[in-house]
């Protein structure tokens, strides 16, 4: 088995603001985003700073409409060395869509990110993990798009998204010439565990964490995927007392240790973009 140490793991942050995520999405109106301060642009700078600091390169699935607003920060990103993705564009779930509104959201993101970074974009990461058995189609509608990976299913039980029965490593929906590419999990008496960062990232001791990537490498000697926001460094954002108790403390625990935790994250393994660290698997779905 390949030494832990020697596997390279893809870092991943999805661009988006505090208020646009799916917890308080019952809280916030989409109308309203334009009126609230947004603080993507420095939260992100925090992220790429870390990043440097370690000489780590990641992915960046980004919202089209941060991109349109923030394209400094976007030309930053790629000027860096890391990944440009999509997050589409509005962070609408998939399973809201229809092909032809998924299309559309799709191809604007693209349009937007390719044309301000100045790189082609490849990758996507469906908000909320909406993907999956109830809309097969996606893939499709991806492929045809350009794209050709997409990371947007967890194989877990969540109430937010999961998609308990989906093979854990990467696999080839359909016949379509796209590869998926799940958020990590290990398996614990039967039952898949996530460990793939986010909340439970926050919620959870880091050691946790630590562990699971550790067994992962041991145990089936494939990288690990983790993924954060930029608003998960920043406890410093304004409350919503109009969410829900559990959104709020979901969204909110632990915030002040992330710089910590992520610069014990970049220095206990290695890591680098999607594209690059899934390389092979997505040049054979591509083929």
């Amino acid at each position: 088995m390949t030494a832990p140490a020697t596997i390279a793991n893809a870092l991943t942050i999805d661009v988006e603001d505090y208020f646009q995520v799916q917890a308080y999405a019952g809280a916030i109106d989409r109308a309203d985003w334009d009126k609230i301060p947004r603080r993507v642009e420095a939260n992100t700078d925090l992220i790429l700073t870390a990043l440097a600091r370690h000489g780590t390169r990641a992915t960046f699935f980004t919202l089209g409409w941060v991109a349109e607003r923030h394209p400094a920060l976007i030309r930053r990103i790629a000027a860096a060395g890391h990944e440009l993705a999509s997050h589409g564009y509005g962070h609408q779930l998939v399973t809201d869509l229809t092909p032809q509104q998924f299309r559309d959201d799709l191809t604007r993101a693209k349009a937007i990110l390719e044309d301000i970074g100045g790189v082609a974009v490849a990758g996507y990461r469906a908000p909320t993990f909406s993907i999956g058995p109830r809309n097969p189609w996606a893939w499709d509608v991806l492929a045809e798009t350009g794209h050709t990976y997409s990371s947007s299913v967890f194989p877990v039980r969540h109430d937010l998204y999961g998609a308990p029965s989906a093979p854990r490593g990467p696999y080839q929906p359909a016949a379509c010439n796209l590869v998926e590419i799940p958020m990590t999990t290990v398996q614990w008496l039967g039952r898949n565990l996530p460990c793939a960062g986010g909340g439970y990232f926050r919620l959870l001791p880091y050691a946790a964490y630590r562990f699971g990537v550790r067994h992962l490498h041991r145990r089936e000697g494939r990288p690990a995927i983790f993924y954060s926001h930029p608003w998960e460094f920043d406890p410093a954002q304004p409350s919503v007392p109009a969410a829900k108790w559990s959104s709020r403390f979901r969204h909110r625990v632990n915030l002040a240790r992330m710089p910590a935790r992520l610069d014990d994250l970049l220095a206990d393994f290695t890591w680098d973009r999607m594209d690059r660290v899934f390389a092979d698997v997505i040049a054979r779905a591509a083929a």
